[in-house]
């Protein structure tokens, strides 16, 4: 079972304050500026497939590819609950980002939600992009966000709590972090407790999620060992220069 397991079932109403819409409006102006004519899109490690179907509406052709079955149950949910133009634009495979080959390119990847720092080592990391380079058009661009290690060491992750419901359940989600320096990773080790509202009864899960924080000099000899080019390097969402407070950083790669 994938990292998300359990949790796919519950991804969904944790993550509903997350700003999809606005995210998608982002990813479609990069796309506009960096690669205009564009009109095939993979996406790598895709989740429920919130990104995929707003970008479909814009009028691109996504082809979502996640590991985790569950978040694809879900996607395809969506999928069926899609007008039928909409759904044609639309399709959901299982696989792993380091090792997945369609035998088809694309004018656009994206690997977006920190994706690429699940890749934890070295290894992960040249094949996951390696991955990209394979599905990419000549000329196509390759949009991915990660931990910003400057702002990780800067501003260590601490324990958190999440609260949300809706009108079937009530979820608490604490996260509590452990710090691997030498690794450049965190342990995020999350507990979940889910109620019932309508029975009382109250569920837990635990999983953790490792995460690899990155800074731009090694996406760039990393990148340089697949001679792939970065063309942009901003703050997500914000198109600020990145700092020490920017946790999340977009990069964009032409091949």
């Amino acid at each position: 079972m994938s990292v998300f397991g359990n949790y796919a079932h519950y991804y969904d109403l944790l993550y509903r304050d997350k700003d999809y819409v606005g995210e998608a409006e982002f990813i479609h102006n990069l796309i506009k500026t960096h690669a205009p004519n564009s009109q095939d899109i993979l996406e790598l490690g895709c989740g429920t497939g919130n990104h995929a179907t707003l970008l479909a509406k814009t009028g691109y052709h996504l082809h979502g590819v996640d590991l985790s079955q569950e978040m694809l149950h879900r996607a395809n949910e969506r999928l069926s609950q899609c007008p039928q133009e909409l759904a044609a634009r639309l399709q959901f495979t299982q696989g792993d980002i380091r090792e997945v080959r369609l035998n088809k390119t694309f004018d656009v990847i994206l690997s977006l939600f920190h994706v690429i720092s699940y890749q934890t080592t070295n290894q992960d990391l040249l094949a996951a992009l390696t991955t990209a380079k394979k599905h990419l058009k000549p000329g196509g661009i390759f949009i991915f966000d990660v931990w910003y290690g400057p702002a990780v060491l800067t501003q260590p992750p601490t324990v958190r709590v999440k609260r949300l419901e809706d009108e079937l359940i009530q979820v608490t989600r604490i996260a509590e972090p452990v710090m691997y320096p030498n690794e450049n990773l965190v342990d995020v080790n999350y507990h979940v407790f889910i109620k019932d509202k309508i029975s009382g009864t109250v569920d837990e899960l635990r999983e953790t999620h490792t995460m690899r924080y990155l800074f731009k000099s090694e996406i760039e000899l990393l990148l340089s060992e697949l001679q792939m080019q970065l063309i942009e390097s901003q703050e997500w969402l914000t198109n600020q220069q990145p700092g020490f407070n920017t946790w999340g950083v977009y990069f964009v790669v032409k091949r």
